[in-house]
C-alpha cells in the first residue's frame, strides 16, 4: 500500500467486503484513455504522408476531435 502512495503519489482506498450497495464513481483516465485511442491510429504513429500539408491535416482532426469530446465532457 505505501510502496504504490510512494510511487504514483495517489493514496488507495480499499473498500471493506462487507459493504452494501452500489455507489457510481466518477469517470476516470479520460484523457488517457483518449490519447490512446487517436495514437492507435497507424497514421498518426507513423509519418507515411509525403507531404507535410496532409500531416498537419491528419493531426489537427484528430485533436479537433478530441476538443469535441472534452466540450462534451464539461
Amino acid at each position: 500500500m505505501s510502496w504504490v502512495s510512494n510511487k504514483t503519489h495517489i493514496t488507495p482506498e480499499i473498500i471493506p467486503r462487507g459493504a452494501q450497495g452500489f455507489e457510481v464513481l466518477p469517470p476516470r483516465w479520460v484523457v488517457e484513455r483518449t490519447f490512446t485511442w487517436i495514437f492507435k491510429n497507424r497514421s498518426l504513429v507513423r509519418d507515411h504522408e509525403q507531404l507535410t500539408a496532409i500531416a498537419e491535416t491528419l493531426i489537427s482532426s484528430s485533436f479537433a476531435a478530441f476538443a469535441t469530446l472534452l466540450r462534451r465532457w464539461a
